[in-house]
């Protein structure tokens, strides 16, 4: 009379736990949706960059603020600011690995411009923020799936 051996464990499902973290599935998606708001993002930062460049009339200040700046420097600040974050956003999808670190840097620097963008474009600048806090979620909370 043999005994048989009971069957080996069965592999752990992809993106359940023990595959590099709690929500890689959400994560992943959400570096995806990050990497593509990413580019939106600095697209749009580059035409408000581009906009505050070519006529000082379009944007005007609401109330008196301590952080008072010429516009035509800030849209430098937003165009370049804009483009790096475009760059970070395409890095994203190739897979550099650079990319999440490079995004994390400029995004934040992002935010912050958008921060000091309140006094001219309020509602605009805290939808820049929201999305941009979404990015910096989906891009640390991210974890790779193949093994260390």
């Amino acid at each position: 009379m043999t005994s048989a051996a009971p069957p080996p464990p069965a592999p752990p499902a992809p993106g359940g736990p023990g595959s590099g973290g709690t929500g890689d599935a959400w994560a992943a998606g959400g570096l995806a949706l990050g990497g593509t708001l990413m580019i939106v993002y600095g697209l749009f930062g580059v035409l408000q960059g581009i906009a505050a460049i070519a006529d000082d009339e379009v944007y005007t200040s609401f109330g008196d603020y301590v952080f008072a700046f010429d516009l035509t420097a800030w849209g430098w600040i937003h165009l370049i600011v804009g483009v790096l974050v475009v760059a970070a956003g395409f890095g994203l999808f190739t897979g550099a690995p650079w990319a999440r670190a490079a995004g994390a840097v400029v995004v934040g620097l992002a935010l912050i411009a958008n921060f000091m963008w309140l006094p001219y474009q309020p509602f605009w600048s805290i939808i820049m923020i929201v999305t941009g806090l979404f990015v910096l979620w989906s891009v640390f909370n991210y974890r790779s799936p193949q093994p260390r």
